[in-house]
């Protein structure tokens, strides 16, 4: 049960179609390259916004919606270059301005470079979305201390090195977002240190919102439900895929899309407001 893009290779693939197929999944939403003429008529915001784990799954729906918005993207990866090589020119295809950056978030020297090129790109930073994440399951007799120690290094000490760096860099009237989970919530079994570390991410967007009072910058965390991406959909047969569509009162699983159209509305005028909040989108299964 996973929401964010995986920066790690995934283990036990199972075909993408034939889960598709058991679940019942909607088709997914329009292209990036299918509203390129709306995105080629945004004259853009002169803003720039950082995605980490962009590569595939939320992370790079996330890019590609804020590129539509008018956003100048940089796009992060870990291992996955050539996919995060392609979100950036899928974003410059269709009229927006991209980069991408290899940077681990658990090594804070590559978080600052990842910021700094940045900047020489485009000028400074205006949002940040802290999504890089991996998962590891199973229960806690069998955790290993090797999945254990490096989901906290990329999840709890990784998304503390990008929110750092974001405090000392977005300006002012930014917008920072630390991706959390529904799991937190719903706390089902083998997701236990998985869990404690997206609970991690309420805590630090909580406490940074006050931290940075008076510089009118929105700070809230992000906790998709069930999500249609490999970190989710990896090692699930067809049958789990569908137990969990019945369970979510909307009939389907959630796709990346759906969770990119929430950042993009907390990041426009209207979403100011919402500051030091866990957004729980998940279509209701909790």
């Amino acid at each position: 049960m996973s929401e964010q893009d995986n920066s790690e290779p995934a283990k036990n693939n199972v075909s993408r179609r034939t889960l598709l197929a058991a679940a019942a999944i909607a088709p997914a939403a329009v292209t990036l390259r299918a509203t390129a003429a709306s995105a080629q008529g945004n004259a853009g915001t002169g803003k720039t916004a950082i995605v980490t784990g962009s590569s595939r799954g939320i992370g790079a729906a996330i890019a590609k919606r804020l590129a539509r918005d008018g956003y100048n993207v940089t796009v992060n990866c870990v291992v996955n270059r050539d996919l995060a090589a392609a979100v950036a020119k899928d974003i410059e295809a269709a009229g927006g301005h991209a980069i991408w950056e290899q940077a681990d978030v658990s090594e804070t020297a590559a978080v600052q470079r990842l910021f700094e090129k940045t900047e020489e790109a485009f000028g400074g930073v205006d949002v940040v979305v802290s999504n890089a994440g991996i998962m590891r399951l199973a229960p806690f007799r069998e955790m290993k201390d090797e999945d254990f120690d490096r989901m906290l290094a990329v999840n709890v000490k990784g998304s503390f090195n990008v929110l750092r760096e974001a405090s000392r860099r977005v300006r002012d009237n930014g917008r920072i977002f630390a991706l959390s989970s529904s799991i937190t919530q719903l706390r089902s079994p083998t997701y236990g240190p998985y869990a404690a570390s997206k609970a991690a991410q309420e805590l630090y967007t909580n406490i940074l919102a006050k931290e940075l009072a008076g510089r009118k910058i929105s700070v809230n965390a992000i906790a998709p439900g069930l999500v249609n991406t490999p970190l989710f959909t990896d090692g699930k047969t067809p049958e789990m895929i569908a137990g969990f569509v019945q369970r979510t009162p909307h009939g389907r699983l959630g796709e990346p899309e759906d969770i990119a159209r929430v950042v993009s509305t907390l990041c426009s005028d209207d979403g100011w407001w919402v500051s030091g909040q866990t957004i729980f989108v998940n279509g209701g299964i909790v």
